[in-house]
């Protein structure tokens, strides 16, 4: 059975790091470039950022990218997102997703794994 599962949200206060994991299964991981969206209440569902499946691209929304960064391990079959200087308005769920296109993949719609989502609340 396919599978992700995102893990490592929570509550932060403004200024504060969180790092999101998310663990594949049931596929071959380094076949799939993986990404990031977040999706606030009332909003659309936002890309975040993402990494090609060898590691060496990656892409941010420009407003984030100075704050978050992504990464994967391969071997370890997990994806990873790190924010730091978090703000209110961060606050969303936060998905990963899988896609075995290539190139830059900003849009949901090039995705066809996704995972259940992890909540991230910031306080001001």
């Amino acid at each position: 059975q396919v599978q992700l599962v995102e893990s490592g949200g929570g509550l932060v206060q403004a200024g504060g790091s969180l790092r999101l994991s998310c663990a594949a299964s049931g596929l071959t991981f380094s076949s799939y470039a993986m990404g990031w969206f977040r999706q606030a209440p009332g909003k659309e569902r936002e890309f975040v950022a993402q990494m090609t499946r060898s590691s060496g691209t990656t892409y941010y929304r420009d407003s984030l990218k100075d704050r978050f960064t992504i990464s994967r391990d391969n071997g370890k079959n997990t994806a990873y997102l790190q924010m730091n200087s978090l703000k209110p308005e961060d606050t969303a769920v936060y998905y990963c997703a899988g896609s075995r296109q290539y190139g830059s993949l900003t849009s949901r719609h090039m995705y066809d794994l996704w995972g259940q989502g992890t909540q991230v609340t910031v306080s001001s």
